[in-house]
């Protein structure tokens, strides 16, 4: 496997409020987070740093080989509620942070199997056998409304409430996330990104960019051309390759 990465301000952000992190265990399985935070300049710094780190300080640590599916859930679990506390408690201590808080994604990939946790609109793409497939479904406003028919997928891209979410990590002292698993194979792609990039680069985008362009130039493709579309927000992609 092989991971590539790049975070981005964007084009009009003057801070990048994203953050990101990647690795491989010992026994060559790899893991990675990214987090979009919010609450201002200094606060979305705060959260989506404070939680990559504290997420991936525990991941590395308590990272087996042996470990069963259930129990690799469960340490993604206890590594993003800690998150989660960390930064609730740095905001409820500090009342220039208050309100702050980060969306974030977690990936395993280990053997045939991806293991993916998330809160917030930040996503992860699965592209395999010649398909692009979302794998995680937003926590967000415009969501809700797709989900009641309120809007279309297509309106909810352009939507004045589209960077509205409904689940961030460090807003409140629990946090819901939700957890899928999918099969992959040797040469499918796993991208994680926030939404600086999904909001303005299309599925059929990526999907081309995928295909057409390898590693480290897909990532900088992905992003160049989220930049190239307004790059109105911070933007950050990573590739797991399988």
């Amino acid at each position: 496997m092989e991971i590539y990465s790049r975070t981005d301000r964007g084009v009009v952000r003057h801070s990048n409020q994203d953050a990101e992190r990647h690795g491989f265990f010992e026994d060559g399985s790899a893991w990675a987070v990214v987090c979009d935070g919010m609450g201002g300049a200094n606060g979305g710094n705060v959260a989506s740093s404070t939680a990559v780190e504290e997420i991936s300080t525990r991941l590395t640590a308590n990272y087996t080989s042996d470990m069963s599916s259930s129990k690799i859930r469960d340490m993604i679990a206890r590594a993003v509620n800690a998150a989660n506390i960390k930064v609730y408690i740095e905001a409820q201590e500090d009342i220039s942070l208050r309100g702050m808080g980060t969306t974030v994604v977690v990936v395993i990939v280990r053997g045939d199997t991806a293991y993916i946790a998330h809160a917030g609109d930040s996503r992860v793409y699965l592209y395999a056998k010649g398909d692009l497939r979302q794998m995680t479904v937003d926590h967000s406003v415009v969501q809700v409304m797709v989900d009641r028919g309120e809007l279309t997928e297509q309106e909810a891209r352009f939507h004045p409430r589209r960077n509205l979410i409904t689940r961030a990590l460090g807003v409140k002292p629990r946090l819901d996330i939700d957890h899928c698993e999918c099969p992959v194979e040797k040469g499918d792609i796993l991208l994680l990104c926030s939404d600086g990039l999904s909001n303005y680069v299309e599925d059929m985008e990526m999907f081309k960019i995928l295909y057409k362009l390898k590693g480290g130039e897909a990532v900088d493709k992905l992003i160049d051309t989220a930049n190239a579309h307004g790059g109105g927000d911070n933007v950050t992609a990573v590739t797991i390759c399988c």
